[in-house]
């Protein structure tokens, strides 16, 4: 689905993205001062906002802010889960991505025409100088938990019947698909899930449902995954499942770390194509 940019709601996601760029440059400046030390707080904080940036801008028809904001997220998951150390040279390299993001989201209606490819290119060379590296399943942390049909662990949270069991029926197809009605629900299978040391790999989470609503219990999914060093960009790859009326809300997501939407009534086609994207699926 797409927003159009007039739309009110667009216009608040790009002051609040220009507030987020805002803050980012900010911290990055001190942690330039800083050296080599992790901030964690901070880290985390800039993680969140670039995060936050990235998953609006789908909304939109934005796709070179996505992609610029998907690459510096992607150096900044290398620090955050200390596989980079965070030199001044590369801490410059963020403030210049922040500082051409804040351009694009300056004039988004130019912003799908801006050439981006010389930024991009320099990302991926530090991540490219960053050493591989392994996340909890000894894969890399970047890349799937699972390939290859019906491996998968799914946590289908969903209150509504219908919807429910569409999705169930269709997941099922392709590994272990279990079910929550309800956000405090979805929270303890992932914690039982953390003790059985069977951890999900794609959780599909409504937004609004009794007891505790889908933001509320990604954040604890989130804080649960980093009590146990596994930070956002390695653990679950999360879906909100929303209404039209919803997308404020999801926005609101992205900045507790969820990774796309879905907008009812849900179009199976979407649910495939962005398992793939992440290569969850061969």
């Amino acid at each position: 689905m797409i927003i159009n940019l007039d739309d009110n709601l667009a216009e608040e996601y790009l002051a609040e993205s220009r507030e987020h760029l805002a803050a980012v440059e900010t911290d990055l400046l001190a942690m330039e001062k800083g050296g080599a030390t992790i901030d964690e707080v901070m880290i985390n904080r800039v993680f969140r906002a670039v995060h936050s940036v990235k998953g609006g801008a789908g909304f939109f028809d934005l796709p070179k802010i996505s992609e610029l904001a998907h690459q510096t997220e992607n150096v900044l998951a290398l620090i955050r889960s200390h596989k980079m150390v965070p030199t001044p040279d590369r801490v410059r390299v963020l403030l210049r991505a922040t500082d051409e993001l804040r351009e694009l989201i300056q004039n988004p209606g130019t912003s799908n025409q801006a050439d981006i490819a010389d930024i991009v290119g320099t990302l991926d060379g530090l991540r490219a100088d960053c050493p591989a590296s392994t996340g909890k399943r000894g894969v890399p942390a970047t890349g799937p938990a699972h390939q290859g049909g019906r491996h998968l662990r799914v946590l289908l949270v969903e209150d509504d019947f219908a919807c429910r069991l569409l999705l169930q029926t269709f997941l099922s197809r392709y590994g272990a698909c279990h079910v929550a009605v309800n956000g405090r629900e979805a929270v303890e299978a992932v914690r039982s899930a953390f003790e059985r040391e069977e951890t999900y790999d794609l959780i599909c989470m409504d937004i609004l449902m009794p007891e505790m609503d889908g933001r509320e219990a990604v954040r604890q999914v989130r804080a649960l995954e980093q009590s146990h060093g596994i930070f956002s960009s390695s653990g679950a790859k999360i879906i909100m499942i929303t209404t039209v009326d919803d997308i404020k809300e999801v926005i609101r997501c992205f900045k507790e770390l969820c990774d796309a939407y879905l907008v009812k009534p849900i179009h199976l086609a979407e649910l495939l194509s962005q398992m793939r994207s992440w290569q969850l699926l061969e």
